[in-house]
């Protein structure tokens, strides 16, 4: 175990504080989520370790909130966007990139048809709401209650406890259903008849669709006259090249796609079928849509970096090889689980591309300290997991340093849940993202 010290980022933590709301600019990136004793801002990355402001090494898992599939720093990436920005990154008329990018990335999916790129996820799920809104004449919307996050626009944000300044009309128009649960949204439906424009969900999180689920809601909501909006930020390019759309054999309406589309360079992308999409473009009769319209929203040197990702997801099997390290994972960490006695308390969950862990008290019970005191102990074995989600670099020697790290960290769980969390954790425990207050 390396002895770590984080004085430089604890000088920087204050002044960030001061300067900056939560002291990051995403929550899921913020100290609240992360033990006292962690590494505060990370200074550099290549493939899949990463080192913070104090010279500390890690190998890394999360990979940028999932949007860096292929390691961090990529070459081929890297170099594709560099010789764009040497031409320029933003004109005053479109790139010829934007159109070759979006025919490349609608050649992956058989029911979209037409492509409108932006910075980041939550830009394109706000555009599919507003266009399900403007072909159905309809203002509501119904998401699966297990699915976490949309968007940081109010139509979501009003449904969680973070609600504070979003008026409750706007509230108002959201409303959940349970995931494999069909019964749930045919009663929404009856009960809002003929006002739900859309439904949107992932195809799966943690847990897989049960057969014939996500067909189901499909056609429900055809019969109902609303449109199927699926959120692929997550599953694409990890459960499939042509997404979980592909994997589970369904055609939605529209897509919406982000995070490792490049590789960590902020694209995103909504997709669907031309009667839809082309209500915010210049060839339709219907009253027009203000879709997506932003400065920044085709920068040259992302697009540049789109198509490299694309190229290297083609050519070399990353969805493959993102599997085989989540599935070594997968059965070394539950092997060391169980030789612990901690079957129980600590579990890795989702698909092998894409997976998490629980963890869990003495009782069974999902347990924040317990999460506080595994990042803590991986944290001092050079391993920064605040899931267990890979990219293409983590290669035999990460997972093998990873599995070894885990089980000792595993060890100081057992002694834990023996005698008390507190007495092995360092400071506060981690929170939830979303909570009323601080």
């Amino acid at each position: 175990m390396k002895s770590m010290r984080f004085e430089a980022s604890r000088r920087l933590r204050e002044k960030a504080h001061r300067l900056i709301p939560g002291g990051a600019h995403t929550y899921a990136k913020g100290d609240d989520q992360y033990p006292e004793d962690a590494p505060g801002f990370i200074a550099r990355g290549a493939g899949a370790r990463v080192w913070d402001v104090d010279g500390n090494e890690f190998v890394e898992y999360g990979a940028g909130l999932r949007s860096v599939g292929l390691g961090h720093a990529h070459p081929r990436v890297i170099e594709a966007a560099l010789r764009a920005m040497r031409d320029g990154t933003n004109f005053v008329r479109p790139s010829p990139l934007e159109v070759e990018l979006a025919e490349q990335f609608l050649a992956l999916f058989p029911a979209a048809e037409m492509v409108k790129f932006a910075k980041n996820g939550s830009d394109v799920t706000t555009a599919a709401v507003k266009l399900a809104r403007a072909h159905t004449g309809r203002d509501e919307v119904a998401i699966c209650a297990q699915h976490p996050f949309f968007s940081t626009d109010d139509w979501f944000i009003g449904t969680t406890p973070m609600n504070a300044g979003i008026p409750e009309g706007i509230s108002s128009l959201t409303h959940k259903f349970n995931f494999n649960d069909l019964d749930s949204l045919r009663k929404l439906f009856a009960e809002r008849r003929g006002r739900i424009a859309c439904v949107m969900m992932e195809a799966a999180t943690t847990v897989e669709p049960a057969p014939g689920f996500l067909q189901a809601v499909i056609d429900l909501c055809h019969a109902e006259g609303a449109l199927f909006v699926l959120d692929e930020m997550i599953t694409g390019f990890r459960w499939h090249l042509g997404g979980a759309q592909a994997a589970y054999g369904i055609r939605p309406d529209l897509s919406t796609f982000g995070k490792a589309m490049a590789n960590g360079f902020a694209l995103a992308a909504l997709v669907g079928r031309r009667e839809i999409m082309e209500l915010g473009g210049l060839r339709t009769r219907a009253k027009r849509v203000f879709l997506l319209s932003t400065t920044h929203g085709a920068e040259t040197h992302a697009l540049a970096a789109g198509l490299a990702a694309l190229a290297i997801y083609r050519e070399e099997d990353v969805v493959g090889q993102l599997r085989a390290a989540g599935e070594r994972l997968r059965s070394g960490l539950g092997e060391a689980a169980a030789a612990h006695g901690l079957s129980r308390q600590f579990e890795v969950l989702g698909n092998p591309a894409n997976l998490v862990y629980a963890t869990r008290d003495a009782s069974g019970a999902p347990s924040q300290p317990f999460r506080t005191l595994f990042l803590q102990e991986t944290i001092r074995r050079g391993l920064l997991m605040p899931s267990l989600v890979v990219n293409q670099a983590h290669g035999p020697a990460e997972i093998q340093q990873t599995l070894e790290g885990v089980a000792e960290a595993l060890g100081t769980y057992r002694r834990a849940v023996d005698d008390g969390v507190e007495r092995h954790l360092v400071g506060r425990s981690v929170k939830p993202v979303f909570r009323t207050f601080v």
